[in-house]
């Protein structure tokens, strides 16, 4: 009798360390494929930098400090395979396209000239799938990382090689993004 119900409760806490281990790699695998979301709109910004880049290069010669950050941010954030690495650096590249957004400012005639304003909101458009899948990524992120903090997976998750995983965030540029403009006269 005795070994049936060790048996038992073996089989139980078999069964109980499969279910988390699926469920737990079906989260994994939910916030990748989110990020792959966030990759294709990635590549979309990428491609319209070197143009953004070429059209601003007239008007901006002796700003090339500014252009030489966002072509190196992008460089970066192109080279940088592992999801973690791709965070750091799509953050360092958007604080460089802040950087250049300012500086845009001075350049009236930039700002009117209709190839500039066309890529101007391409990229616009991108950036706001871009928030919407980041938006995605951090909800399917929370979600894993709370399934591997709460018990009793947090007793396997790390056997199994689970961890948590961090958020697509903007990091230092959020203090920036959540001032609201200053509007003057």
């Amino acid at each position: 009798m005795t070994t049936w119900i060790v048996l038992g409760v073996i089989v139980v806490l078999v069964i109980m360390v499969i279910s988390i281990y699926n469920r737990l790699v079906s989260l994994r695998n939910r916030r990748e494929n989110a990020f792959a979301d966030i990759d294709v709109q990635l590549r979309q910004r990428h491609d319209l930098i070197p143009q953004l880049l070429n059209t601003v290069k007239g008007y901006m010669k002796h700003e090339e400090g500014v252009l030489t950050k966002v072509t190196e941010g992008r460089s970066r954030a192109m080279s940088t395979s592992s999801i973690d690495g791709k965070i750091a650096a799509e953050a360092e590249l958007t604080r460089a396209l802040g950087g250049l957004q300012i500086q845009l400012e001075a350049y009236p005639d930039l700002k009117a000239n209709q190839n500039f304003m066309h890529l101007q909101s391409e990229i616009s458009d991108v950036e706001n799938k871009l928030a919407a899948a980041r938006r995605f990524f951090n909800m399917a992120t929370k979600e894993y990382n709370t399934e591997i903090q709460k018990f009793p997976a947090v007793v396997f998750a790390g056997m199994l090689g689970f961890k948590v995983s961090p958020m697509f965030d903007l990091g230092q540029e959020r203090a920036t993004m959540e001032k609201p403009p200053e509007i003057s006269f």
